[in-house]
């Protein structure tokens, strides 16, 4: 079972040496505070997001604004859930004194923590050797029963109207649409593309686009028919590495992390036919999308590539530009993660390094470094403002 895990993780490593080299042609228990350094203060950055967008413009998380908590998710508690993907286990990090309190093991290769549509289930996918969902009870912070059997899950998400799970299996190109309760298999939509795994939603809910990382490609899938309508090759083609996706606060466009264009493809969410329009440098390998509280920015993580000059971009997604980077002194493979439900803090899984960064949002600055277990991917700060939960490592609306 551990065959299938190196098989991909030996797939990546050559994929981004191969593609690197065309485009040039000790663990310790507790929590460290970070080195500060200058950066780049966003006044301003956590203020309350509005029912209506600013100055009349729409806005997608604009009930998942500053601890705009459900009433589903009261009493769970406050902590962050880091899946190990080496270690096969979750490290249970308490955010107030930025610490790891428990580690309990899941199934082989988790990847990712994913919040139930109805926010009272936290899901642990293990795919490839795990092959495995583990749940996870917010109210205690704590296993919730045995591991439920389900086919290659790397990621998941959930449909609009919360009928169906929808397990990305990775290796087998194929979206598997399931009883969000039970998990037991509805329907499965094969795709044509490598590598699908992280998706976003259009701004009426109607339709998902999910990342194709090995092929360079997007593919759109309509929610009520859940079928494929349409793939759009990337600028980069076959060298491009597409990431995680997060729709614009303004939901007129898509904004797709690309670790081999060191920057995020931004294409038309509204148009009949999928086009890319603009290409946005932030960062070496970037990878994951976060919007701020107020939805007036986009924290784009940048893993680094081999140096580890890894930090996080900050975009101003009105304008389409970056105003900000946040480094790592030293240097850093920020990953995967989430904003707290008072958009304080930015938290990020530190993929190479074996550890959790915490990113103060006011003033830019990594304020800890907490290591974890082995390869730290799709972390899930728990619980997050909104009504239901999409998916992913907490993309609620």
């Amino acid at each position: 079972m551990l065959r299938a895990r190196k098989r991909r993780v030996q797939r990546t490593s050559l994929a981004i040496a191969a593609m690197l080299a065309a485009a040039a042609c000790s663990q310790t228990s507790g929590a460290t505070q970070a080195q500060t350094q200058p950066a780049t203060p966003l006044p301003a950055a956590s203020a309350p997001a509005t029912s209506a967008a600013e100055n009349g413009a729409q806005n997608v998380y604009a009930e998942a604004g500053v601890n705009m908590l459900s009433p589903a998710v009261r009493g769970q508690r406050s902590l962050v859930y880091v899946p190990n993907h080496g270690a096969g286990t979750v490290s249970v990090i308490n955010p107030q004194t930025y610490r790891v309190i428990d580690t309990f093991r899941t199934g082989a290769d988790p990847q990712h923590v994913v919040p139930s549509y109805d926010m009272k289930t936290l899901w642990v996918n293990n795919n490839e050797g795990g092959n495995s969902l583990t749940p996870i009870d917010p109210n205690t912070g704590k296993r919730r029963g045995p591991n439920v059997r389900v086919a290659d899950p790397y990621n998941m998400y959930f449909t609009p109207d919360g009928r169906a799970a929808i397990v990305v299996a990775e290796a087998e190109q194929r979206l598997d649409f399931r009883d969000p309760q039970t998990m037991a298999l509805q329907s499965s939509t094969q795709v044509d593309c490598r590598g699908i795994n992280h998706a976003d939603f259009s701004a009426d809910l109607t339709y998902a686009v999910f990342t194709c990382e090995f092929s360079g490609k997007v593919v759109r899938v309509d929610m009520g028919t859940r079928k494929v309508t349409g793939y759009l090759t990337l600028l980069g083609g076959a060298f491009a590495m597409p990431q995680d996706i997060r729709l614009s606060p303004r939901g007129d466009v898509f904004y797709v992390a690309d670790m081999m264009s060191g920057g995020v493809h931004i294409v038309d969410a509204r148009g009949r036919v999928m086009r890319e329009v603009g290409l946005l440098k932030t960062g070496q390998e970037a990878h994951g999308i976060y919007p701020s509280r107020d939805g007036r920015y986009l924290y784009v993580s940048n893993r680094g590539a081999p140096d580890r000059k890894g930090s996080v971009a900050v975009v101003d997604p009105d304008a389409g530009r970056v105003v900000a980077i946040w480094p790592i002194p030293g240097g850093g493979t920020p990953d995967m993660g989430g904003v707290t439900a008072d958009g304080r803090e930015l938290w990020l899984s530190g993929r190479r390094d074996n550890v959790v960064y915490v990113w103060d949002t006011r003033t830019g600055r990594l304020t800890h470094v907490i290591p974890v277990g082995l390869e730290p991917h799709g972390l899930a700060v728990w619980p997050q403002p909104g009504r239901f939960s999409l998916g992913h490592t907490g993309n609620t609306r």
